[in-house]
C-alpha cells in the first residue's frame, strides 16, 4: 500500500519507519527540507518533499501528523487532491472537533480519526523510532458515517505498527477520557514542578518525583492546543481532582489517621484493577 505521512515528527517519523519495514510504499511531506532529505537518506521513505500535490493523487492512505490545529486547515487547503475512496486519518489527541469537521468536508475520501496511545519527551525526526507503539494501545473514533472498509485500514495499519489493541470509541468518549488520563496528568506534572520554590530541590529527587514529572518536559505548542481545545472536559478533570486534594488535605490538617487511611486504600484497590 503506498502511505503518506504528513509532518515528520516524532509521531509521523516512527510511523514511517515502522510501515516502510513492514512492506508499505512510504512517502512524506515536511515543512523542512532538511527533514526530508534525513528521511530519504536513512530510507525511512521513498519520497518528499515540501508540497503535498506531488504525493496525495498517487497514495491510498493518508495519515496526517500534524498539531490539532493545522489537520482541519491541511485538508481544507487539499480537498481538491483527495480522490475517491481515499482513506485519511491522523493522530491527534483531541478527536471531537476534528472527526465531524473532516467528516463533513470530505465527499470523496474517507476520514478515520485515531490516536496512537504512546509518544516521548523529544521532538523531531531523529528521535523517531516505531519501537514505540509496541504493546500500547491505539483509538479509533468512527462517526455515523465513517466508512467501514476505511476503519479498517487503519486498524490494519496499527496492528502493522506493533499496537496491542484497537479500541473503536466515540470522539466524546475519547475526548471525555483523554482529559483524565493524559491532559490532566500533564497538567498535574507541570504544575507539580512550578510549585517548587527551592534551588535545592535536585538533591532530593527520587524515583517517586521523577516519575510523576517525567511527561513535564513539555511540548509547550502542541499541549497548549490540546488543552485549549478540550478545556470543557480538562477542567471537569482538574475540579474532580482538586476535589480529591481537599479532601486529603482536610484529614491532613485534623490529624485523621482513619480518613487518610480509607483514602490510601481507595486509590490502592483503584490502581491494582487498572
Amino acid at each position: 500500500m503506498n502511505v503518506l505521512i504528513v509532518g515528520l515528527g516524532l509521531i509521523g517519523g516512527s510511523y514511517a519507519k515502522g510501515l516502510t519495514k513492514k512492506g508499505y510504499q512510504v512517502y512524506g511531506v515536511d515543512n523542512n527540507l532538511e527533514t526530508i532529505e534525513y528521511a530519504k537518506n536513512e530510507g525511512i521513505i521513498i519520497d518528499g518533499g515540501l508540497l503535498p500535490a506531488a504525493f496525495i493523487p498517487n497514495v491510498e492512505l493518508i495519515v496526517i501528523c500534524l498539531y490539532p490545529n493545522d489537520v482541519i486547515p491541511f485538508i481544507e487547503e487539499n480537498l481538491h487532491l483527495f480522490k475517491d475512496g481515499q482513506v485519511i486519518t491522523d493522530v491527534c489527541g483531541i478527536k471531537k472537533s476534528i472527526c465531524y469537521d473532516a467528516t463533513v468536508l470530505l465527499k470523496k475520501a474517507y476520514f478515520v480519526g485515531s490516536h496512537p496511545m504512546a509518544g516521548r519527551e523529544k521532538v523531531g525526526l531523529k528521535y523517531a523510532d516505531e519501537n514505540i507503539f509496541k504493546g500500547t494501545n491505539f483509538l479509533l473514533c468512527p462517526v455515523e458515517n465513517t466508512n467501514e472498509k476505511a476503519v479498517n485500514v487503519v486498524s490494519k495499519m496499527a496492528y502493522d505498527l506493533g499496537f496491542k489493541k484497537v479500541h473503536k470509541i466515540s470522539p466524546e468518549f475519547h475526548d471525555e477520557m483523554i482529559a483524565y488520563t493524559s491532559q490532566l496528568t500533564h497538567a498535574i506534572a507541570v504544575s507539580l514542578v512550578n510549585a517548587n520554590q527551592n534551588d535545592e530541590v535536585s538533591k532530593f529527587i527520587g524515583d517517586s518525583y521523577r516519575d510523576l514529572t517525567r511527561i513535564a518536559m513539555i511540548n509547550e505548542s502542541l499541549w497548549s492546543e490540546l488543552f485549549v481545545e478540550n478545556k470543557e472536559a480538562l477542567n471537569q478533570q482538574i475540579d474532580s481532582f482538586i476535589n480529591e486534594l481537599e479532601n486529603l488535605k482536610s484529614a491532613l490538617k485534623s490529624d485523621n489517621l482513619d480518613k487518610l487511611k480509607e483514602i490510601f486504600i481507595s486509590s490502592k484497590k483503584k490502581r491494582e484493577v487498572m
